[in-house]
């Protein structure tokens, strides 16, 4: 037992990493991989198995669930996705510095995730191919063909959808959540007794996958480039990757004109009555006593 712990020590000595901005980059990865690796499976069997291992309500689930978990693993304070990361530094509570280092290894984390799915089912004549040559109209082919794929590890738009609205679905989508994980993290606004925070947020994500059948944290078409598929609908893939930053500028400017800068405004104006109170206190006490000085003297 002793020569284990010994052991054990030694490792922790020997792996620790002292710099904060790359520990904290790497349990980005690392959640980032989590949330993939479960919601993307969860899509894999309801898609594989033609409908008979799932549903969407339970993709959704396990979204939200994943989303918890990921937050779970790699922190409290973790962000989880690049957009959440951009929000927080375009309010400034993220160095901008944060914002390069983590989109990299939440990108990374995503697309390892992905490709933890994709090997698990590939070869069995399921993920050979990300869409199905044979089905009419290569173009709509994930929406409309059983054999289609790619939509398990990244957003494709239905047929019946066009770009425009496809751009407002995932922009309002992000919004949407963005405006929900503010007030979640605002310590201004009915501030969530700690712990609490990440069962919050996966019940966010729940909601707007249930209602906007929208997932603000796929695979940023890393998998399907590389298979080749990247060119489907006109190049649509640029929807889902800008669409979600300009959905962050519009829920957070929402957000704070309609109640971040008002709470935060009126906490400010407490505190500031409150050091006056204390120094017009500190005031009074010390002509008190300079009267007392004066008395004995």
């Amino acid at each position: 037992m002793g020569k284990q712990k010994a052991l054990m020590d030694k490792l922790v000595r020997t792996f620790q990493i002292r710099h904060m901005l790359l520990r904290q980059a790497l349990a980005e990865c690392l959640g980032t991989l989590i949330l993939m690796m479960f919601g993307c499976g969860t899509v894999a069997q309801l898609v594989l198995s033609g409908g008979s291992h799932g549903v969407f309500l339970t993709v959704n689930f396990a979204f939200g669930f994943a989303a918890t978990l990921g937050i779970m693993v790699s922190g409290q304070e973790a962000n989880r996705t690049p957009t959440v990361t951009f929000a927080l530094c375009l309010l400034g509570r993220e160095p901008w510095r944060k914002f390069h280092v983590f989109f990299l290894f939440q990108t990374l984390g995503a697309f390892l995730g992905s490709g933890i799915i994709f090997g698990m089912y590939f070869g069995e004549g399921n993920l050979e191919m990300f869409f199905d040559d044979k089905c009419p109209n290569n173009n709509n082919s994930f929406s409309s063909c059983h054999n289609a794929t790619a939509g398990i590890f990244a957003t494709y738009p239905s047929k019946h959808l066009t770009l425009v609205n496809e751009f407002f679905d995932q922009m309002i989508g992000m919004a949407a959540l963005i405006m929900c994980i503010l007030a979640i993290v605002d310590p201004y606004n009915n501030p969530i007794h700690r712990g609490l925070e990440t069962f919050t947020v996966g019940f966010v994500v729940l909601v707007i996958g249930l209602s906007m059948g929208f997932n603000p944290a796929r695979d940023p078409y890393l998998l399907p480039w590389l298979a080749g598929v990247a060119r489907a609908y006109s190049y649509w893939f640029f929807v889902p990757i800008f669409a979600p930053f300009i959905g962050v500028v519009v829920g957070m400017t929402v957000y704070q004109l309609m109640v971040g800068y008002h709470v935060e405004g009126e906490a400010r104006e407490k505190r500031e009555e409150e050091e006056k109170e204390e120094q017009e206190v500190m005031l009074k006490l010390s002509s008190l006593y300079n009267q007392g000085e004066r008395l004995s003297a």
